[in-house]
C-alpha cells in the first residue's frame, strides 16, 4: 500500500474516546472546507464500530455546517435499534460544540433474495482514459489564475484514481447535458475487510456528484464567487464491493431549481454488477451579476 493510500486508511481509522464517541481528523483536498465525503466516510466508520455481524446497506446524511480542516471532528453514535435483521444508528459529527453533519445508517445481516438491476452503460475502459490529476495539471498550467496554495492542494497526490469518460475543464466550463461517467479506484490494494471497502466507497461517492448539476450552466466549484455546497447525501450499498478494482460511476441530474441541483449516480464494478447507488442535492448559487 502506498503512503497516500495509507494516509486515507488512517484517516478512516477513528480514535475511540469513550463508548459511542470517536474522533477524526481531516485532509486538505483543495476545497474551502472539509471534503463532505470524508465526513460521511468517517461517520460510517463510527457507526460500524458499534455494530456486529452486519454490513451497511444505506446511509442518509445532511450537511449542516462547513467543516474546519484545522480542527478535529468528534463523532457521537446513537444506538437507535438492534433488530434481528436490521440495525440502525444515528451519527452526529461535531466541531466547536455544534453538529456539522447528521447521518442515519442502516445495517443488515447477510440474506439472499430476488435480484434484478440496471445495465451498466457502454463506455471506454479505464485503461484508455487519462487520470483526472494529469488533466487538472494541464488545465492549471494553461490558466494560472488560482492562488499558489489552492493550486498546490489541487495537485497533491490522491489515494483515488479518477478517469473521466467526458473530461471537462472546471476553469473554463462549457455547457453540456447533465450526465457524466467516471471510472475510479484506490491507488493500491486494500485488506479484505468489507466494512473498509464500504466506508471507502462512501468517501468516494461525493466526488464529482454535485458537479453533474452544474454541467448545463457553465459553472464549476473553481469559479470565483460561485457557491457550491452539498446539502444532503445518500448511499445505498447493493452488493459486495472492492474499491481497489475499477468501478464506474454513472451520474445524471434530473432537475435544478431554487438554487439547488439534484444529482444521482449508479456505481458498477467491471463485471457490470450494480454495487451501489447515490443521490445528492446541493447548493449551486452563481456569482452575483453572473449571466449563467
Amino acid at each position: 500500500m502506498n503512503s497516500v493510500l495509507q494516509d486515507l486508511v488512517n484517516l478512516l481509522d477513528l480514535e475511540p474516546l469513550e463508548l459511542n464517541l470517536f474522533r477524526g481528523h481531516s485532509l486538505d483536498l483543495g476545497g474551502k472546507s472539509v471534503y463532505g465525503g470524508q465526513v460521511i466516510g468517517q461517520a460510517l466508520v463510527a457507526a460500524s464500530r458499534t455494530v456486529e455481524d452486519a454490513v451497511p446497506h444505506s446511509l442518509h446524511a445532511y450537511f449542516l455546517r462547513r467543516g474546519d480542516m484545522d480542527r478535529p471532528i468528534v463523532y457521537e453514535v446513537e444506538r437507535v435499534r438492534d433488530g434481528r435483521s436490521f440495525t440502525a444508528r444515528v451519527v452526529q459529527a461535531i466541531q466547536n460544540g455544534e453538529p456539522i453533519l447528521t447521518m442515519m445508517a442502516s445495517f443488515q445481516r447477510p440474506e439472499r433474495g430476488l435480484e434484478h438491476q440496471a445495465q451498466m452503460p457502454q463506455v471506454p475502459p479505464p485503461e484508455s482514459l487519462r487520470p483526472q490529476t494529469e488533466l487538472m495539471r494541464e488545465w492549471l498550467d494553461a490558466d494560472g489564475s488560482l492562488p499558489p496554495d489552492r493550486r498546490e492542494a489541487l495537485l497533491r497526490p490522491m489515494a483515488l484514481d479518477f478517469r473521466p469518460v467526458q473530461p471537462r475543464n472546471p476553469l473554463a466550463p462549457d455547457p453540456r447535458p447533465p450526465q457524466q461517467n467516471f471510472w475510479f479506484r484506490v491507488t493500491g490494494t486494500l485488506p479484505d475487510d468489507p466494512l473498509l471497502h464500504a466506508c471507502m466507497l462512501a468517501y468516494a461517492s461525493d466526488f464529482s456528484l454535485m458537479s453533474t448539476s452544474l454541467l448545463p450552466h457553465r459553472m464549476s466549484y473553481l469559479m470565483p464567487g460561485v457557491a457550491v455546497a452539498s446539502i444532503d447525501h445518500a448511499v445505498w450499498f447493493h452488493r459486495p464491493v472492492r474499491v481497489d478494482d475499477w468501478l464506474l460511476y454513472s451520474m445524471d441530474s434530473p432537475t435544478a431549481q431554487g438554487m439547488r441541483g439534484m444529482s444521482r449516480g449508479l456505481i458498477f464494478n467491471r463485471a457490470g454488477e450494480l454495487v451501489a447507488s447515490a443521490a445528492q442535492e446541493g447548493l449551486m448559487r452563481p456569482a452575483r451579476g453572473s449571466q449563467v
